[in-house]
């Protein structure tokens, strides 16, 4: 279990955006070693998430710059976790 705390961005603003919450580095080794052999396309990993009582299931994606993952962050879960762009959130992160 992975927790952690950090501003939801957006990638490419307007239209369309996709909003993201990044996991750093420091906290993505433990997700690099455990998902070594089970990793999918562009090198993500399946995980099951919560935001408070919202519970969904995803994927994290690395981030080659920073060593760290982007966690995708779907309209209907930023609905129900009523969180916009630039907000911080608290995410527990387990991989499934």
């Amino acid at each position: 279990m992975i927790e952690v705390t950090a501003p939801v961005w957006l990638w490419n603003p307007g239209k369309g955006s996709w909003h993201f919450l990044t996991i750093p580095p420091e906290q993505a080794i433990e997700i690099r070693l455990e998902s070594i052999g089970h990793r999918g396309g562009f090198g993500s990993v399946r995980v099951a998430c919560a935001i408070g009582p919202v519970r969904w299931q995803t994927s994290v994606f690395p981030e080659r710059k920073t060593g760290g993952y982007i966690l995708p962050l779907k309209a209907d879960v930023r609905r129900r976790a009523d969180i916009a762009a630039g907000d911080e959130v608290t995410v527990v992160i387990d991989l499934i």
